[in-house]
């Protein structure tokens, strides 16, 4: 398999470069996610974090097990949409003065990454099954399933608390 970025000419070219965006992604997110566990004032909010890291750190041990069964240097073509979504997220978490306010952008921020990864590794689980790499759609199908469950945890910890929190300082600051 050829490493130019430039001419991909079948779909499994596009599933292996890809797979080095989802790698970035991933590499990107862990990056931010460290900071992102200080900033949050929850409980809750904390300790789903640090659970998406650990998420987050299988999935791109998973990513070494795809590069090596595709015999692929995982060569990284930079994926801007994440490093844009967590700068975006640092942007909102540094004007929000108050922490429940924070907690609520925090977790809101998180869900528009966790989003797009629902979408990359779906994506990526399609390619992967129409080529008929049996493994490796599966591999790409359960790190999508993880994705949709921390999307679970995020909704119901906004639902239940971190935005009626928030509502409630808005709320007393009128």
């Amino acid at each position: 398999m050829k490493d130019n970025f430039q001419d991909l000419t079948t779909l499994h070219e596009l599933l292996d470069y890809n797979a080095r965006l989802i790698t970035d992604a991933e590499i990107t997110l862990r990056n931010g996610l460290q900071n992102w566990v200080n900033r949050a004032s929850s409980v809750k909010l904390k300790e789903i974090l640090m659970r998406y890291g650990d998420y987050i750190h299988r999935h791109i041990d998973k990513m070494g097990y795809f590069f090596t069964a595709e015999k692929l240097f995982p060569i990284n073509p930079g994926n801007r949409v994440m490093k844009s979504l967590v700068i975006d997220t640092d942007e909102k978490l540094a004007i929000c003065s108050d922490t429940k306010l924070r907690d609520a952008c925090l977790l809101a921020s998180l869900q528009e990454i966790n989003h797009y990864k629902i979408s990359v590794y779906g994506t990526a689980a399609s390619y992967a099954h129409t080529l008929g790499m049996i493994e490796m759609s599966i591999l790409f199908h359960e790190a999508e399933i993880s994705e949709k469950q921390i999307d679970d945890r995020l909704t119901q910890l906004a639902e239940y608390e971190t935005n009626p929190n928030a509502n409630t300082v808005f709320s007393i600051a009128k």
